[in-house]
């Protein structure tokens, strides 16, 4: 089982500075999800005049559905600045991967509990570190798309775009590196991951000593 915790509401502001979609993901009974906490957030949230819609929906972590439940908000997420993901890790990944133009970020971390892990149709994991980075990484996780769960960039050791553990894998790193240079934020890259969890990757980052 999984649990999913809000990211602070300071975290939050600095991320929503445009207009904003939120999308929550009500359906896995195997991930705890703080329902009420995110309700009455998300209605503070409003109040900033920048958020477009929010889309309650389940499963998100599956393609297909997603696709379909996405079908009559895609006029308002394609005039929007931000998707905001309240979810699972892999909610969220499979959202950035969807919706590959835009800016994604989740609104959660995700904690580990005993028991059923529940099921997705993807391979996408989450590796519930309990400290999100998919807001500095395009949505691609480090921690379970790099064979060595690294969070510095890649070790170098990668082929012609694949691992060097799994030559079947494709480099985690590389991934990384191509959706944020698609989306001109390569300047996320530019800081240590102990600066990186501390500021919006959208604003001017903190200076380091």
């Amino acid at each position: 089982m999984l649990i999913t915790q809000l990211k602070s509401k300071d975290t939050i502001d600095t991320l929503i500075k445009g207009k904003t979609v939120i999308i929550n993901c009500h359906g896995c009974k195997e991930v705890c999800f703080p329902e009420h906490e995110a309700a009455e957030l998300q209605k503070e949230l409003s109040a900033t005049g920048n958020i477009m819609e929010v889309i309650t929906r389940d499963y998100i972590c599956n393609p297909d559905n997603l696709r379909l439940q996405l079908q009559k908000y895609m006029a308002k997420i394609n005039a929007s600045d931000i998707v905001m993901v309240f979810s699972c890790g892999v909610g969220v990944q499979t959202v950035a991967e969807y919706l590959e133009d835009k800016k994604v970020y989740s609104g959660c971390d995700t904690y580990p509990l005993p028991g059923f892990q529940g099921v997705t149709p993807l391979e996408f994991a989450c590796g519930q570190c309990g400290e999100c980075y998919l807001n500095y990484t395009g949505g691609i996780c480090p921690i379970t798309a790099c064979s060595k769960s690294l969070i510095n960039g890649q070790c170098g050791g990668s082929k012609n775009g694949k691992c060097e553990v799994d030559k079947d894998m494709d480099c985690g790193w590389e991934r990384i590196y191509r959706k944020l240079e698609k989306m001109d934020r390569l300047d996320t890259l530019n800081y240590p991951a102990k600066v990186r969890k501390f500021w919006n990757p959208d604003a001017d980052p903190p200076k380091v000593d």
